[in-house]
């Protein structure tokens, strides 16, 4: 690590220590050269990978894009927005361990209905049908059938 006063690249680590949350280390440094002491943090850098849409252009991920897309299909339903905040944290989570630097929005999109699914079957459906762009009243019904045959067996394993 260069030196903040003179720009000598020898200096020596005094003090290593972590904070209680274990996420940042500070280090006391000192410079070889002119003596002088200074401080240094080391932090996790986690970036969220870009989005690849339909069209081939990029963007960067936005978490407050999802939450709306969420909330809206969410709208008048009995979920809260601690569950909404958990599922887009679990979303984040998947995307970042895929490792990858872009990310088709479509797999977004995949793990937006696995947690809508999860929350409330009414606005799986209407996310499906925005996302899927359905074209007519059959794809809905697929849909549902899906989902109610699903519960049903559920039901039965209980």
């Amino acid at each position: 690590m260069k030196c903040p006063f003179c720009g000598t690249p020898s200096t020596q680590v005094t003090d290593t220590r972590e904070n209680d949350e274990g996420d940042i280390i500070r280090r006391r440094r000192r410079c070889g050269e002119c003596d002088k002491r200074f401080t240094t943090y080391e932090r996790i850098e986690l970036r969220m990978p870009q989005i690849v849409k339909r069209n081939g252009s990029r963007a960067e991920y936005d978490r407050e894009k999802l939450f709306a897309s969420m909330k809206l299909a969410l709208r008048k339903r009995p979920v809260t927005a601690e569950s909404v905040e958990a599922a887009i944290e679990r979303i984040e989570s998947r995307l970042l361990s895929m490792g990858e630097r872009e990310i088709p929005s479509e797999k977004v999109g995949e793990q937006v209905m696995r947690e809508l699914k999860r929350l409330d079957k009414i606005a799986y459906i209407r996310f499906a049908s925005v996302y899927r762009n359905f074209e007519d009243a059959e794809e809905f019904s697929e849909v549902i059938r899906e989902v109610s045959t699903k519960a049903r067996a559920k039901q039965r394993i209980s």
